[in-house]
């Protein structure tokens, strides 16, 4: 009996720690899920906008789209979340263009016809290098950084060390190990995460009004991820939207959500 017992904690032990080795080496394809998109694909929208290429050190390109106006309300710089390409996301951003808005959208590495290798580092770089490129587009009193998803890292990580008008955050986490923890809480996250994005330090330094965003059935970013960084925040220059139904990926289907966006946006 002893013997068939310890034979059973034994697989059990095995079979949980080659889970977690699984985990520790497969997650880049757990929190990223890029489509690439040959160099020569011609982006189509109904809308004015430029193509952009910025080159990092390393030598990766980073692709990136400018929709312009005649006259605007300033320009949004906007880190989308962790599925798909420019392709789909200039679709996504079009409407904050309605608004009256520029929009500037990168694509990460390995996404669309951006190129290079990705870890944390190289991605935070990343993002200084588009936050420099902005400012070449508009000023800095003018510029809102917006981050949905994966892409509230981003946002977050520049808010805390520049000044732009304003900072909104759709469906972000208070840290990426907040939202490992969710989805694997049989694991001690903090070893097994080699990204590990922390919003809630990276807005310490932030100055900038903060505006989250978070549905209440969110079944990716659980929403207590949103609110809890909002409680982390300073209330006096921070706001929560909390759109009650709302899942991970459609926000922007509720009435309620565009009214909010417009009020801040417009101040409606």
């Amino acid at each position: 009996m002893l013997n068939t017992i310890k034979i059973l904690f034994l697989t059990l032990l095995g079979l949980y720690l080659a889970l977690g080795l699984l985990i520790y080496l497969l997650q880049e394809r757990l929190i990223f899920l890029p489509e690439d998109l040959p160099n020569d694909y011609n982006y189509s929208f109904d809308a004015n906008f430029d193509e952009h290429f910025v080159t990092m050190e390393d030598g990766a390109i980073i692709n990136a789209l400018h929709f312009t106006q005649e006259s605007s309300r300033g320009l949004i710089v906007y880190f989308h979340g962790n599925a798909g390409n420019l392709a789909r996301w200039g679709e996504i951003v079009y409407p904050f263009v309605e608004l009256g808005y520029e929009v500037f959208i990168m694509d990460y590495r390995g996404y669309g016809k951006s190129s290079g290798e990705r870890n944390q580092k190289r991605l935070l770089s990343d993002a200084d290098a588009v936050y420099k490129y902005a400012l070449q587009l508009e000023s800095e009193e003018n510029i809102v950084l917006f981050g949905r998803s994966i892409g509230s890292a981003f946002a977050s990580y520049l808010a805390g060390k520049n000044q732009p008008k304003m900072v909104i955050l759709e469906t972000p986490f208070f840290s990426l190990k907040d939202v490992a923890r969710d989805v694997i809480p049989i694991y001690p996250t903090k070893f097994l995460l080699r990204y590990n994005f922390k919003n809630h330090k990276s807005l310490e330094g932030c100055k900038s009004p903060v505006y989250i965003f978070h549905g209440t059935d969110d079944e990716v970013v659980d929403y207590t991820s949103g609110k809890k960084l909002y409680e982390s925040l300073d209330t006096k220059r921070a706001e929560m939207h909390t759109i009650d139904g709302g899942h991970h990926n459609d926000l922007s289907s509720f009435p309620s959500y565009w009214e909010a966006m417009k009020k801040v946006l417009k101040n409606e």
